[in-house]
């Protein structure tokens, strides 16, 4: 993978649930997902924009993927 692309708030989310996380609850414009198995918990802002890197890689790093797992998702 050569460049990291945009994403936007549903994509995650898409990519979130394939790995096991479910809606906790929603606060705001935030969604907050958790995964049972592992008790690891995300935070994903709810924009109609693509999301910053720095944002997107940190949700990475909440969630324990690892941007090379990004390939079996796209």
């Amino acid at each position: 993978m050569s460049k990291l692309p945009s994403f936007n708030s549903k994509e995650i989310i898409k990519i979130l649930k394939k790995k096991g996380f479910k809606l906790d609850r929603t606060k705001g414009s935030h969604s907050i997902y958790i995964n049972e198995k592992t008790r690891k918990r995300v935070v994903v802002p709810i924009h109609n924009k693509d999301l910053p890197k720095g944002t997107f890689l940190e949700i990475l790093k909440q969630a324990g993927i690892d941007k090379k797992d990004l390939e079996d998702f796209l």
